[in-house]
């Protein structure tokens, strides 16, 4: 077993590789919850895909008592979604749980703006429907019984779409669309699928980035070029003709067009990392590290990439939106998955009925402008609350 260095030793006396040897043995709690949960994904895959072979629900409690409703059938995309929050959980939420005293003063300068703080309350709520409300409630179908709702409006409202007015219940309180199917019940499940493109598709873009710009910063010389002429021509390459291709190859995919803004999109992230990475390169710690032989991935991922992790997340809360807009936009044009509920697809839907039933196309417009309008403020005030060169009267 390693021993620990004598602490009256100085610099060039201190066996490094003992020091080294002797971090490398231990393995933190939050190291430990992150690959229970990890393993824990990694049952469920293996459930969904090899022993019942995608051919039923993934969850499926219809037997209990209490329970019968939890019919789950967890998709491609969504297997992504669970590994993303699994992976913001313990890089972000919990270090920022776990540093009160950081946190508490990001929390200072973050509330001084108050629009923030009420976008960061919306956006609490929706990530809670969006999340828990899929699970939760069936999944809009159109039958025969759903037809007979068809146009109706929100609650205490009176209409007349088909000739004869109709005027709206509770059971429907935010109306019905063409086809029957609950406003309430398509505003949740588009709720999902923003963030499923919104939240997987940063992280893909921004882990791609970083991993890119830090390296490209510490490295430098050829290393640097070569990197950063590639990010030059991928930021220059037409992504939406690339999209049309696997599109008209395999169909809208939802899960194509998140992995295709995910692997296409982080050119800026890689900049804006670079840029920030090669002040750090020149600090002592850096250097320090070097001289005692560390690797230079050890480096990267020890003290540069901690080190821009404020200019990552706020790049990151600002991409958020990004991607939501974009993934509308091409539901709207007609380019994405027939078979999930966007809003841009419902909006699409119901542009042909906006003198007659205005609210199947206006309430997920409404809900997509404020939800992008949230992700904005917040990604604003975080990136006042974190950057060390703004005023913090």
């Amino acid at each position: 077993m390693a021993t620990k260095p004598d602490t009256d030793s100085t610099f060039d006396e201190v066996d490094w590789d003992d020091v080294r040897s002797s971090r490398s043995i231990g393995i933190g709690r939050d190291t430990i919850g992150q690959l229970l949960a990890l393993l824990a994904m990694a049952v469920g895959l293996v459930w969904d895909y090899f022993i019942i072979e995608n051919e039923s629900a993934t969850v499926n409690v219809t037997d209990v008592p209490g329970l019968n409703w939890l019919v789950w059938d967890v998709l491609s995309v969504e297997w992504l979604f669970l590994l993303t929050l699994i992976l913001i959980t313990f890089n972000v939420a919990l270090p920022l749980y776990q540093n009160k005293r950081l946190t508490a003063y990001y929390w200072r300068q973050f509330k001084k703006n108050k629009a923030a703080v009420a976008a960061l309350g919306f956006l609490g709520f929706a990530i809670l429907v969006g999340i828990v409300g899929p699970i939760v409630m069936k999944e809009p179908a159109t039958s025969i019984e759903s037809l007979r709702n068809a146009y109706k409006p929100p609650v205490y409202l009176t209409a007349s779409p088909q000739g004869e007015p109709i005027t709206g219940d509770w059971q429907h309180p935010l109306g019905t669309n063409a086809e029957g199917i609950g406003m309430l019940k398509l505003l949740v499940f588009g709720m999902r699928v923003s963030l499923e493109v919104g939240l997987i598709a940063t992280m893909l873009s921004v882990t791609i980035g970083t991993i890119v710009g830090a390296t490209a910063a510490h490295m430098g010389g050829m290393v640097d070029e070569v990197l950063m002429r590639y990010v030059d021509i991928q930021a220059t390459f037409p992504t939406f003709l690339l999209l049309i291709l696997l599109i008209y190859l395999y169909g809208g995919s939802l899960f194509i067009i998140i992995l295709l803004f995910g692997f296409f999109s982080w050119e800026g992230t890689a900049r804006l990392v670079r840029s920030e990475a090669l002040q750090r390169t020149e600090e002592s710690y850096v250097q320090a590290s070097e001289a005692a032989g560390a690797s230079q991935a050890w480096i990267i991922r020890r003290h540069i990439i901690p080190n821009v992790s404020s200019t990552v997340i706020t790049n990151a809360t600002l991409a958020i939106p990004s991607f939501i807009l974009q993934e509308a936009a091409l539901s709207f044009l007609g380019f994405a998955d027939d078979d999930i509920y966007s809003w841009g697809q419902v909006i699409s839907a119901g542009r042909g009925e906006l003198a007659t039933a205005p609210w199947i196309a206006t309430l997920p417009g409404i809900v997509l402008f404020f939800t992008v309008l949230a992700f904005n403020y917040v990604g604003d005030a975080i990136n006042d609350a974190v950057d060390p060169r703004r005023d913090k009267d």
